[in-house]
């Protein structure tokens, strides 16, 4: 019994994580609503956002290029996403923040779920993402239930303005 147990487990594992590598989860995504915690300041939640651009680097590892604009300035960011041995899970700035890629069922939609340790903290933030910059319904309240279900509230979800990319300065 127990050997079958562990067949099964160990084959849903190697097929989740099959799953997900062969999802295409490159390209752009536009950002259709985002929740921090708490503890986030209300000053430095983005009120406009441009797409994420996700691309593959190979051995799983991905990078996820976006710009904001902050005092005036286009800032671009990029942040490598290393594979880690649990699927749909990836580290970044050498294990500090974790993120997570989950697919909403029935949707073209996914939510990217990070947990970010800062200065003896937890900080934790949520986008939900999609192809498309419409936003789904149907995927906006599946993203407020598992915002709910990872502790955070509801009310702490709001919808920054979808931009283009701002321009860079060289």
């Amino acid at each position: 019994m127990k050997t079958l147990f562990l067949g099964v487990t160990l084959g849903l594992a190697a097929a989740l994580s099959f799953t997900l590598e062969e999802e295409d989860i490159t390209g752009t995504w536009y950002v259709k609503a985002m929740v921090v915690d708490k503890d986030f300041p209300e000053d430095r939640r983005p009120r406009k956002v441009s797409p994420v651009k996700v691309t593959a680097l190979g051995g799983g590892n991905l990078e996820a290029t976006f710009t904001f604009m902050r005092e005036d300035r286009c800032i671009q960011k990029k942040i490598l996403m290393r594979k880690t041995e649990e699927p749909g899970k990836f580290s970044a700035y050498g294990g500090r923040k974790l993120i997570y890629l989950q697919e909403l069922p029935g949707t073209d939609d996914y939510v990217f779920y990070c947990k970010d340790q800062r200065r003896g903290g937890l900080r934790y933030m949520g986008k939900l993402v999609g192809r498309n910059p419409n936003t789904n319904l149907e995927a906006l309240e599946e993203f407020k239930k598992l915002v709910q279900h990872k502790g955070l509230s509801e009310e702490d979800i709001f919808m920054p303005l979808q931009t283009g990319s701002c321009v860079l300065e060289h």
